[in-house]
């Protein structure tokens, strides 16, 4: 009889949910009921397609630049993540520092250009603690930019003067997130923004986005890059952006255009 209750309490907020543009996918993450979740962004301009592993096996095959998978997935437990050369076998880079995968977490992978352009991986655990009824976006900011090592990014409407303005994610250091790994996202109100990058505690933009929409229930990783596509043109302090979008279905980063 109890069980009878709690399948219909969860059906009852999962429909409510939806209704406010939600999904019966975010209620069970909400609630720590769904299996962890991984996805993985290729995020190196000059890189070769990959092959992405799971504890030395591929779960996701033939990933090129800007390709961002389709979240999949996985046990609890610890997990190896890491990325190899299509037709090879030799990983390009790995990270063990999941331990104990969570239920209900995302776990996002990224494969990332190191100093001087050699591959690495930097891996991020979202707890994903997004309110039932909430309808707000979910944005996080990932520096991949070795010639850019610390950041402030403003998320703001157009033609806001960042002046008296404190950043929406401060001092993103290289190869780190903000909010950090194992902390949940920041939410903002869906809506029409542009997005300015600066370095720490400089009102000056080393990078400012052409106009973009965000939408209610979005879920953005916004990740910096060197604007280069090979070493010999990386410039200190440029920088593109890429926007990873989480969902079931496979959506390439989008590149912001960079209107300075």
């Amino acid at each position: 009889m109890k069980l009878i209750r709690t399948v219909t309490a969860l059906a009852a907020i999962a429909s409510l949910v939806s209704a406010c543009g939600g999904s019966s996918d975010d209620v069970g993450k909400e609630l720590g009921l769904t299996d962890p979740q991984v996805h993985f962004i290729h995020a190196i301009p000059s890189g070769p397609n990959v092959d992405f592993y799971d504890n030395s096996k591929v779960l996701q095959p033939n990933l090129s630049y800007k390709t961002v998978t389709n979240f999949a997935n996985i046990g609890t437990g610890a997990h190896t993540f890491s990325y190899a050369a299509v037709n090879t076998t030799t990983q390009l880079a790995s990270d063990n520092s999941i331990n104990n995968a969570a239920k209900g977490h995302e776990y996002t992978v990224i494969a990332l250009p190191d100093a001087g352009f050699l591959p690495s991986i930097a891996v991020i655990d979202d707890p994903f603690d997004k309110g039932l009824l909430s309808g707000s976006a979910r944005v996080r900011g990932f520096n991949a930019s070795a010639n850019a090592q610390n950041v402030d990014l403003y998320l703001v409407a157009p033609g806001t003067n960042i002046t008296n303005v404190s950043p929406t994610m401060a001092g993103i250091g290289y190869k780190n997130a903000v909010p950090a790994t194992t902390q949940d996202s920041i939410y903002v109100s869906g809506g029409t923004y542009i997005l300015i990058a600066t370095l720490p505690g400089s009102k000056t933009p080393i990078y400012t986005s052409a106009s973009f929409d965000l939408t209610n229930n979005a879920d953005w990783l916004v990740t910096t890059l060197p604007s280069g596509n090979a070493l010999s043109q990386v410039i200190p302090n440029k920088i593109r952006v890429l926007v990873a979008q989480g969902g079931n279905t496979q959506t390439p980063a989008i590149e912001l255009p960079d209107t300075l």
